[in-house]
């Protein structure tokens, strides 16, 4: 698997629920990878770093949430 060596030329996409009052700057960005996997990083901090996962982490992750497994954490 290879590693992307410039994140910031990858295409991120913000969600549509982004949060419009404050500018739509208070959400996640992704940007599906070359090597299949998906980047996840801060809209408010795009040079603070991502995270990687494969298309079946992410839909775990995502089913999880909204299942409400992390509402304790909230």
């Amino acid at each position: 698997m290879g590693k992307v060596r410039n994140m910031r030329s990858c295409d991120w996409r913000k969600s549509s629920y982004s949060h419009e009052a404050n500018g739509g700057s208070e959400c996640v960005e992704v940007a599906g990878l070359s090597s299949g996997r998906v980047g996840v990083r801060d809209s408010k901090n795009p040079d603070g770093g991502h995270l990687t996962f494969s298309r079946t982490e992410l839909a775990a992750w995502i089913t999880a949430v909204k299942a409400g497994e992390f509402d304790d954490l909230g």
